[in-house]
């Protein structure tokens, strides 16, 4: 199954993840790799990302992806970025309809937004570094610069390890705890974890975004998603969101960055 979850909001907000499975790459990335930094055969995720972006009715050049550092720096897009270096960033913001961001895991938390009343959406790649450094409120305030209000915005998570399996030092629990106390977690062994979901899902609520839902897999138990901390050497999961082009309209967005034309 290619993707797992692709949800359409009664507005036009498309909110995508993939799973592991229907794609070209070999062991250990078997089978849908979209990450390009991982070791795997370039052509095998340029073929990937063919096949998931066709699977969504996307052009796969019209995805943005991010150079991922567990930051919180957020980039704002009007287009692909071309034939240049992709900047290193976890947060990518959009008010131009039909361009889909992307942002890749295989542990960490992916965070979806999109206003569609605005026609602005975001992508973010929060681990438990970037979850720590505010790159959530980091990606929604890069949103409202462009016309988005938190109250509006829509937010989905996805396939990330859980609070149950994220085992860390007991030092770097209360370290993290001391940053968002909601990402405080217990092993189901019983040991100190972080709940890098939790602590994202905390955030959004303080900033007043209200609907939101995360993804039911943690990725260290699914066989079905790629797991850093199961596997080490694997590839990449993949979400994406985007609006559609509004009917009859320009995909530009407006001068004030708010609703498109």
């Amino acid at each position: 199954m290619t993707v797992r979850d692709h949800a359409i909001h009664e507005n036009g907000a498309h909110f995508a993840f993939t799973d592991r499975w229907g794609g070209v790459s070999a062991v250990p990335y078997e089978e849908l790799n979209l990450g390009g930094a991982v070791g795997d055969d370039p052509a095998a995720v340029r073929a990937n990302r063919a096949v998931a972006a066709g699977k969504l009715g996307l052009d796969p050049g019209d995805v943005v992806w991010m150079n991922q550092v567990h930051g919180r720096e957020v980039a704002t897009v009007d287009g692909p970025w071309g034939d240049g270096p992709i900047p290193a960033v976890d947060g990518v913001v959009t008010a131009r309809r039909g361009l889909a961001l992307a942002v890749l895991t295989a542990d960490c938390t992916p965070v979806l937004l999109a206003d569609p009343v605005a026609g602005v959406v975001g992508a973010a790649h929060a681990g438990r570094p970037g979850m720590v450094a505010g790159i959530v409120p980091a990606t929604v305030g890069a949103m409202v610069a462009l016309g988005a209000e938190p109250a509006r915005i829509v937010a989905r998570t996805g396939p990330a390890i859980c609070g149950r399996c994220y085992e860390v030092p007991a030092a770097m629990r209360s370290e993290v705890a001391a940053v968002e106390p909601a990402a405080w977690a217990e092993t189901s062994w019983g040991t100190p974890a972080v709940d890098v979901t939790a602590g994202v899902h905390a955030q959004l609520a303080a900033l007043g975004v209200w609907d939101r839902k995360p993804s039911a897999f943690c990725t260290l138990e699914s066989n079905d998603h790629y797991s850093y901390r199961r596997d080490r050497t694997t590839g990449r999961l993949a979400g994406y969101v985007w609006l559609a082009p509004l009917s009859g309209g320009t995909d530009d967005a407006s001068p004030a960055g708010g609703a498109a034309a």
